[in-house]
């Protein structure tokens, strides 16, 4: 079945946001961290929680629920902090993404993912890559280089404090 490429394999981070499933193309995880203090940074988007200090580089944490409209995320032992590296304009920069929790590494062969709905113009889906489908459950598959635009991170990058990570 998959002797010219048809039954490809990619392997998913999937966690949690409220009640929903969504994942992240593992090749794009660099870790998970448990969630500690956040430094906040005054004038940023309201989705920016702020900064952490990681290995002493600063690094922009984004709750994710408040990206998708969805009510601030609350503190919990299982809510955590996924470093994710996002392509924005050819560069490569390192964010956090806070989540409720982190569920498993997960395999999706390309026929076990439907591609992303398309709900009327108003609203973008242009940050789901897919849907995955896994027994009766649906994973929402995120393209995390389309969930930040540029004029957004242009305001984390371009703030007082440098966001940027040097490696």
């Amino acid at each position: 079945m998959d002797g010219e490429g048809m039954g490809e394999t990619t392997q998913y981070l999937t966690f949690t946001l409220d009640a929903e499933v969504f994942a992240l193309d593992i090749g794009k995880v660099r870790e998970v961290l448990d969630f500690s203090s956040v430094t906040k940074v005054p004038q940023m988007p309201e989705f920016m929680r702020g900064v952490i200090n990681l290995r002493g580089n600063v690094v922009p944490v984004v709750d994710m629920r408040l990206k998708f409209g969805m009510a601030v995320t609350e503190k919990t032992v299982n809510t955590c902090i996924i470093i994710v590296e996002v392509a924005i304009d050819g560069e490569i920069t390192i964010l956090g993404a806070m989540a409720d929790s982190v569920q498993e590494v997960l395999d999706l062969e390309q026929e076990q993912i439907e591609p992303a709905p398309r709900i009327g113009t108003k609203l973008n889906t242009d940050f789901i890559l897919g849907m995955g489908k896994r027994d009766e459950q649906f994973i929402i598959i995120l393209d995390v280089d389309r969930i930040f635009y540029g004029e957004e991170l242009a305001a984390v990058q371009g703030g007082e404090v440098s966001l940027s990570v040097n490696e």
